[in-house]
């Protein structure tokens, strides 16, 4: 063997026992996130509640250039809610220049008496100042405060500026002591019957709630069942043990959550200037010593139906995960050991890959031992084996999970075997290989701090037969998406809860007409 061989050899083994210990820590990681406490939600302790005990709830819905017939279908599943319509208000918030939207939404308010509107105008306009105001009064809202944003009033057009106005529109018009909960869902979220029940009983044990998500379209074409089985692996697998107790920061999953209103305005509300709101809002929540709850019964959403799509949602995912992981973890307070904590909820996403690169590395260092070529050193050769019984374990347990968290969306066995046929471990090595393309392209978007303007994920109105179908056989097929066939314990009257409390009424500011009916 001549001398640059030999380093050649030398080379690859290092790089191959790198890997494995890279992919050891990473089942170290998984290990330690499963052995954390999950803080689950009961939702049938809010049923010994009377009416007037249960929590008023404000759902923020932000759109942007949407179907009406996505926004239909997420409508109909709202009507269908297990909760006091008197004791719920629904707000649509699109932009007041996004016309086409505006004027769906004013359609479907003939077909949803529940549905109210809040345009939201460029913050240029004057009743922004209360936002300002706002943010003036408490020093949580440190991006207002200091670093280059410090009292930047021209927020980036995003569904955290509409977000943010609304809720100070409506926070600033309670009367003062009088408290509500804040929820909010994306233009395809459809909730399930008892989501609302779930948030009355989680909040009286908990300060901020997450509803688990799943995805409708799991079948819908290759790149959507990919796409799903993130959500498998993480909204439905690891995403509940960051309730943790209270001992690991959590993050939040930008839909299906839960706010006190006046938490939220104490914490500052939501940063403006990261891509996405949900880690770092999350994050601030646990610093200031608030706990999470789960609620297990999840908002059924749907999934890009092209790689293309997928990965510019993604991009877009890991680019406000780096933002929120830099600067704002110390200046929202967080100790050093903490931040390192925090770190640790983007390392299953940044370390997707080595599974694509330690499995067949060790399957190949397995098959060399067997043909007695000894290549690689002893010890390496057991952590490879023992990370391929780890990697064995832990996707058994996922794909169990998978089954039974498919049949939410999938009551016939059959498309849960096709599913999981569409997401066997070779497909998805290959999905998590491709992973690499958003975890590059969102760290330039972080380098270069891009992705502030709102690149919406395109929906197509996938769930209109699984969702809107429903609503007229919910004995046959709601009780399998939402897990309750009881029907909805609420008036016919639309939700005024908020009425005699406000003190004027929110105007469009080129229409000048009430944003209320």
């Amino acid at each position: 063997m001549s001398e640059l061989q030999h380093y050649l050899q030398l080379g690859a083994v290092g790089a191959f026992c790198g890997v494995q210990i890279a992919y050891f820590l990473t089942f170290m990681l998984d290990a330690y996130f499963f052995t954390r406490p999950v803080n689950w939600v009961d939702p049938e302790e809010a049923r010994s509640l009377s009416p007037e005990q249960l929590p008023r709830i404000v759902l923020f819905y932000p759109v942007l250039r949407e179907l009406e017939a996505t926004m239909r279908t997420t409508l109909t599943s709202l009507a269908q809610l297990d909760y006091p319509r008197n004791r719920y208000s629904v707000v649509a918030i699109p932009n007041g220049s996004d016309t086409p939207t505006v004027a769906a939404l004013r359609r479907l308010q003939g077909e949803f008496d529940f549905l109210q509107i809040i345009e939201v105008p460029a913050t240029s306009h004057r009743s922004w100042q209360v936002v300002w105001d706002a943010w003036e009064r408490t020093q949580k809202a440190y991006w207002w405060h200091e670093g280059k944003h410090a009292h930047n009033r021209d927020l980036p057009p995003k569904k955290t500026r509409q977000l943010i106005y609304a809720f100070y529109q409506l926070a600033q018009r309670f009367a003062p002591g009088t408290d509500f909960l804040v929820n909010y869902i994306d233009a395809d979220s459809c909730p399930p019957r008892d989501h609302f029940m779930a948030a009355a009983a989680g909040m009286r044990h908990y300060d901020v709630l997450q509803a688990q998500n799943i995805a409708g379209n799991l079948n819908a074409s290759m790149a959507a069942s990919w796409h799903a089985f993130d959500h498998m692996a993480w909204d439905g697998s690891k995403y509940p043990h960051l309730s943790a107790n209270g001992s690991h920061p959590f993050w939040v999953l930008g839909k299906g959550l839960f706010f006190r209103a006046s938490d939220l305005v104490e914490l500052g509300g939501f940063h403006p200037w990261i891509t996405i709101e949900d880690p770092e809002v999350g994050m601030r929540f646990w610093t200031n010593g608030k706990r999470l709850g789960i609620i297990s019964n999840p908002l059924i959403e749907e999934v890009p139906l092209t790689l293309a799509h997928g990965i510019t949602q993604r991009k877009r995912w890991v680019a406000g995960f780096f933002q929120s992981l830099g600067s704002p973890l110390a200046r929202m307070g967080m100790s050093p050991i903490d931040r390192i904590k925090a770190w640790l909820n983007f390392l299953p996403c940044l370390s997707l890959s080595l599974n694509s690169i330690g499995l067949p590395l060790g399957i190949w260092a397995s098959a060399d031992h067997l043909l007695g070529n000894g290549t690689v050193p002893g010890w390496a050769l057991l952590l490879s084996l023992l990370n391929l019984c780890a990697f064995g374990a832990s996707m058994t347990c996922l794909y169990v999970r998978t089954w039974q968290r498919s049949a939410l969306v999938l009551p016939r066995w059959q498309d849960r075997v096709w599913y999981l046929l569409r997401v066997n471990p070779l497909f998805v090595l290959v999905w998590w290989l491709i992973w690499l393309i958003p975890i590059w392209i969102g760290f330039r978007m972080y380098l270069r701090d891009e992705g502030l303007v709102w690149e919406r994920t395109e929906k197509t109105d996938a769930n209109h037969g699984l969702v809107r179908a429903a609503a007229s056989r919910p004995a046959a097929v709601l009780r399998a998406v939402t897990g309750s066939g009881q029907s909805p314990a609420m008036s016919s009257r639309p939700a005024e809860f908020m009425a005699p409390h406000l003190a004027s009424t929110i105007e469009h500011p080129q229409s000048n007409q009430s944003a209320f009916r």
